[in-house]
């Protein structure tokens, strides 16, 4: 046909992706799901023990990558790693930003300025840092994908999840602006709600979070937490893919329906 298209490629093999945060739960699950799509990949995380232990995971699944020890908050930290990434591999495809730390439930009242320091230096800052490493490497493909990680309770305003819902808001936000000034270039930003994985739910003895958790669930469409390779992996690989190239600056809920609860 006169003036046809050849079909946006939705896979991502051979594309090198950079996945922080990914020695457990959802990070573990993307750099699993996007290795075995065929990805070669660069994993960090902050604890070194954890981070060798997913290594070996990845390499007996044979999956190409690259692991690195850090500390999402260090902007240095997150130059030295697209360098690495990009010596290593000769390119950066995409970013994956999903490293933050949390802290415990807590009322507003309670909040002091360490809370809101470690929740806004690892999240929004952090994601900042990672998004400005790999930015120069992507411009000078023309093209780039980075996928955030937001969460619904910003949205909602979750009761005892102010400096957390505060951060992930401020990750939208810096995920719009990203979307809008880098499209020139070929770099698409998007951001990803996911459901909570089965690491974060809460133990027996933590009974205010337990309570948030069980209501949650309670009203949920699915009535069951998000699988992190199975249910919120797949979406994130189609960001990260071509298919993805006319899509940014928007938020994505990949949390079962959980949205609808409100």
């Amino acid at each position: 046909m006169n003036g046809a298209h050849e079909p946006a490629d939705a896979g991502i093999r051979g594309h090198v992706v950079i996945v922080t945060g990914a020695s457990r739960g959802i990070g573990r699950g993307l750099a699993r799901h996007l290795g075995q799509q065929g990805a070669r990949l660069a994993v960090t995380g902050r604890k070194p023990e954890r981070l060798a232990a997913l290594s070996a995971e990845l390499d007996e699944l044979g999956i190409e990558h690259l692991a690195v020890p850090g500390n999402v908050a260090d902007r240095e930290a997150a130059v030295d790693l697209a360098r690495q990434v990009h010596e290593r591999f000769g390119r950066i495809d995409g970013l994956v930003a999903n490293a933050q730390s949390f802290r415990p439930v807590m009322p507003l009242e309670d909040v002091r300025e360490s809370d809101m320091d470690l929740l806004f230096d690892t999240g929004p800052k952090g994601t900042l840092w990672a998004m400005q490493a790999v930015f120069p490497y992507m411009k000078e493909a023309g093209r780039g994908r980075i996928v955030t990680m937001g969460s619904a309770v910003g949205m909602s305003g979750g009761a005892g999840y102010g400096p957390y819902s505060a951060s992930k808001e401020a990750v939208r936000s810096l995920t719009r602006t990203a979307g809008r000034e880098w499209g020139q270039y070929g770099i698409t930003v998007n951001c990803v709600c996911p459901a909570s994985a089965a690491h974060r739910m809460p133990p027996a003895d933590d009974p205010e979070r337990r309570a948030v958790f069980d209501a949650m669930y309670a009203q949920h469409p699915m009535r069951r937490d998000g699988d992190p390779e199975r249910d919120i992996a797949p979406p994130v690989l189609f960001l990260l893919s071509d298919a993805a190239q006319y899509i940014t600056g928007e938020t994505f809920m990949v949390d079962g329906g959980g949205q609808m609860r409100a």
